[in-house]
């Protein structure tokens, strides 16, 4: 099997053996990259040469020893720029990297290049295409990483999430995604937009990828053992399922069947209308928090905003402060409900987005069914559904309870063995 697709673990494995070298690696990467990007367009800051000098460094030491990694353009890097996807920030260059950063390359990861981002992580798209359909879009402001590992430009990839853009683009690209419980990882370093949703999170090639970049990230994180048992699983359609397109629909309900038809339990789960507020709750703060966080570009740079953040800015500063500390309070008021009516189910099951990849690279379509469990906190995972040759990928999501990562990720890995066959 090619180095350029195997799994972060393995490629890990190889080279703390010596099997392998770094420089080894980097060129199996490098390859695809040169093949493949001028079409995709993942990168925004891409220098061989300096991954080739990174290689030659390396130690071959440490739990990423070797791997390739993307960083998304709004994470801090020391030798590269970080610009945000904005005019404002062209050519601005950070004095060190971000914290996130510091821990993989301690680890041992081989930093590829800076991702493509929306601008400040919004909505205002970059240019970078689908690898499975290069006139649809790839998702929204982790684009570029669920891109760029789409077309096997690194092994794992670092994004961020705030509504949807950290699964979607999972979704979209047929990836394994995972979004922890808000506050486990360090955001120091990172541009923010809404603090109360803001999570970093990660693309891999397995689940196993997922949980060893958990270790690096996540202070005291340890992966549980791999079990193999009949599971108790909740399928929450949510308020938003009339938005399900039919072809998701029933890629989604085959993909339930067959976990059924794998031995595991799987129960429909009606949320209480009380719920049906929770995805205008979570745009309001996410619009008063973005507003405050781009305060500075708004005063100092308005005319180099893009309409849809100037539009976000501007709904946030109309919106009261009375408006917004009462959304914040029905959803502290629901957290416990939504925990104890997923209290006897091991994970949740949803639809992640409700259509296929759009067409264009405007539109990145709604993030409805991941923000309505982001705006409790929860950690996420998203998981490629099995479809045909030349489909279009169609994810589930997976969720747990809030703070619990390792369990959530455990049940994944489980569910990747019932439906592709291996973990």
């Amino acid at each position: 099997m090619s180095l350029a697709t195997q799994d972060a673990t393995a490629i890990a494995k190889q080279v703390q053996r010596g099997l392998v070298s770094t420089g080894e690696v980097a060129e199996a990467f490098l390859a695809q990259i040169q093949q493949r990007e001028p079409q995709i367009q993942a990168f925004v800051a891409f220098d061989a040469d300096a991954v080739r000098a990174q290689a030659t460094l390396h130690t071959g030491q440490g739990l990423l020893a070797g791997v390739p990694v993307g960083i998304k353009d709004i994470i801090d890097s020391a030798d590269q720029p970080t610009q945000y996807f904005s005019p404002i920030y062209a050519g601005h260059q950070p004095s060190r990297d971000a914290h996130a950063l510091t821990l993989l390359r301690q680890a041992g990861a081989l930093v590829m290049g800076k991702t493509h981002t929306t601008e400040f992580a919004y909505m205002h798209t970059g240019p970078t295409r689908n690898p499975h359909d290069p006139e649809r879009t790839p998702g929204s402001s982790s684009a570029g990483s669920a891109a760029g590992m789409a077309a096997g430009f690194f092994a794992v990839a670092l994004g961020t999430q705030t509504a949807g853009s950290l699964l979607k683009p999972a979704s979209y690209c047929g990836l394994l995604a995972f979004k922890p419980s808000l506050g486990l990882v360090s955001l120091e370093g990172i541009k923010p937009l809404a603090p109360s949703f803001d999570t970093l999170g990660w693309y891999g090639r397995s689940v196993r990828d997922l949980q060893l970049v958990a270790r690096v990230l996540i202070p005291g994180f340890t992966p549980l053992p791999l079990e193999s048992h009949s599971l108790n699983l909740g399928f929450c359609r949510t308020p938003r399922w009339h938005d399900v397109d039919p072809d998701v629909a029933q890629a989604l309900e085959q993909g339930i069947e067959q976990l059924r038809a794998g031995g595991h339990r799987v129960s429909e789960v009606q949320l209480p209308s009380e719920f049906d507020g929770v995805f205008d709750d979570h745009l309001l703060i996410n619009d008063c928090e973005g507003a405050r966080s781009l305060a500075t570009e708004f005063h100092g740079h308005k005319s180099q905003l893009s309409p849809s953040t100037l539009a976000m800015i501007e709904r946030g500063m109309a919106t009261s402060w009375e408006q917004e500390s009462a959304a914040k309070a029905r959803l502290a008021a629901l957290a416990p409900r939504l925990q104890q009516l997923c209290e006897p189910f091991e994970a949740m099951l949803s639809p992640c987005c409700g259509m296929l990849a759009p067409l264009g690279l405007e539109n990145t379509g709604p993030s409805d069914f991941i923000k309505f469990w982001g705006a409790f906190g929860w950690p996420q995972v998203n998981l490629p559904l099995p479809r045909a040759r030349n489909h279009l990928p169609v994810g589930l999501q997976v969720i747990g309870g809030f703070r619990s990562d390792r369990q959530l990720l455990n049940v994944a890995e489980q569910l990747v063995v019932t439906l592709h066959g291996e973990a």
